[in-house]
């Protein structure tokens, strides 16, 4: 058996975790954590933003234009309407987003996002509008701006214009 040195300290299993090291380790850890006053301050709530996206382009197989609106449905579950025609589309449903900027970036993304995994036709951007919730509640009561979009799901145009 091998005595320790006076004053040395003293022998512990590699395995076992010295408990001064654990303390040590804590302090270090609290010192690097980021103090209260640096922090950003948390965001606005989100709020509920209708936004309607308008797209176009080249003329497209009307059952194949449907069939990738369908998937954007259900891949973007917050989807109310889509409108559709072979070479343009309407898609109107509610984002969550703390302010309209927020809103708008993330329905300028929208389309090209989805466009390989719901095989959504190579039409690009050409319409966004974006209002708060009380402001879409407003037109609504006094029937102005887009009817609601009733009925839900996806429809093709109806009337002339439709592209069929």
């Amino acid at each position: 058996m091998v005595r320790a040195q006076p004053g040395a300290r003293p022998r512990t299993l590699s395995s076992v975790r010295n408990v001064e090291v654990r303390r040590r380790e804590q302090r270090e850890q609290e010192e690097r954590r980021i103090e209260p006053e640096s922090v950003a301050p948390a965001p606005k709530h989100a709020r509920l933003w209708h936004v309607t996206l308008s797209v176009s382009g080249e003329r497209t197989p009307l059952p194949d234009v449907r069939r990738a609106l369908e998937q954007l449905a259900h891949d973007h579950p917050f989807l109310l309407t889509s409108r559709y025609a072979a070479d343009h589309a309407e898609i109107r449903y509610w984002e969550e987003a703390r302010d309209l900027h927020d809103a708008a970036a993330l329905a300028l993304r929208l389309w090209g996002e989805h466009r390989h995994t719901a095989h959504l036709p190579p039409w690009e951007i050409v319409g966004l509008e974006v209002v708060d919730r009380e402001t879409y509640h407003h037109r609504v009561a006094e029937n102005a701006g887009p009817l609601p979009a009733a009925p839900v799901g996806v429809h093709p145009f109806r009337g002339r214009g439709n592209g069929e």
